[in-house]
């Protein structure tokens, strides 16, 4: 596997996460207060303490350093969804795993909030990082169908898009998954496509939420409000 798609849990594989985090970082805090043009590769490097070499052993070009903040984080998420205990509904097992993958997200909201400003103000980065999200969500989806075909039995790790990196230009297409996002997405039943589209929904929402009233409650708390929220059918609150 190549370090761009590279979302294992061993010591090496730890380091690269957090190598391929601190360039990521790097050139979005740069970004934000330089504007996305003016920044480059060498400055990027600089920042995060590494070489340009390294730099592109993470990353094809300057630009994809912008799109998403964690690569691998999809790739975490579908991993975990496909290993949760098989008496989990499939709702359960895909909260327990994004829960687990934002555990930390409070301590990461500026760094969210700055990755949003940069996106905002260079459309083309915006249209890009649209697009790695949608492929993305189509691979969550991929093995959402995929848990309920085995009933919750423990999948294989060729599983369609239980290893392909969001973000990365081959996530669409990959050889678990041949052909176009769109047509991936075409080739799915309803609910895993609902279920994966509304789980996304719900992290952007309780992100929106808990960014607004930090004082009130925990972003965890918030995120768990929300899927019970969903669990039960999103009954209408009391005036």
């Amino acid at each position: 596997m190549s370090e761009k798609g590279a979302a294992g849990g061993g010591l090496r594989e730890r380091k690269k996460r957090a190598t391929r985090a601190a360039l990521a970082e790097a050139a979005v805090r740069l970004a934000a207060e330089h504007g996305a043009e003016k920044v480059t590769v060498e400055a990027i490097s600089a920042a995060a303490g590494v070489s340009v070499r390294t730099f592109f052993n993470y990353f094809d070009t300057r630009d994809d350093a912008f799109v998403v903040i964690d690569a691998d984080a999809g790739a975490r998420i579908r991993r975990a969804v496909l290993d949760a205990p098989a008496a989990l509904s499939p709702l359960e097992a895909l909260h327990g795993a994004m829960a687990a993958e934002l555990a930390e997200t409070e301590q990461q909201h500026e760094l969210w909030r700055l990755h949003a400003q940069v996106l905002r103000a260079s459309p083309h980065l915006l249209v890009r990082s649209l697009g790695a999200h949608m492929a993305d969500e189509t691979a969550l989806a991929e093995v959402i169908a995929a848990r309920i075909r085995s009933g919750g039995r423990p999948v294989s790790e060729s599983a369609p898009g239980s290893e392909s990196a969001p973000g990365s230009e081959s996530a669409p297409g990959s050889e678990s998954a041949p052909g176009s996002d769109e047509e991936r997405r075409e080739a799915l039943d309803l609910y895993p496509r609902l279920l994966a589209a509304v789980a996304s929904t719900a992290v952007r929402t309780s992100v929106e939420h808990w960014c607004a009233r930090q004082e009130e409650a925990a972003f965890l708390d918030v995120f768990r409000e929300v899927f019970a929220l969903l669990a039960a059918g999103l009954p209408a609150p009391h005036a």
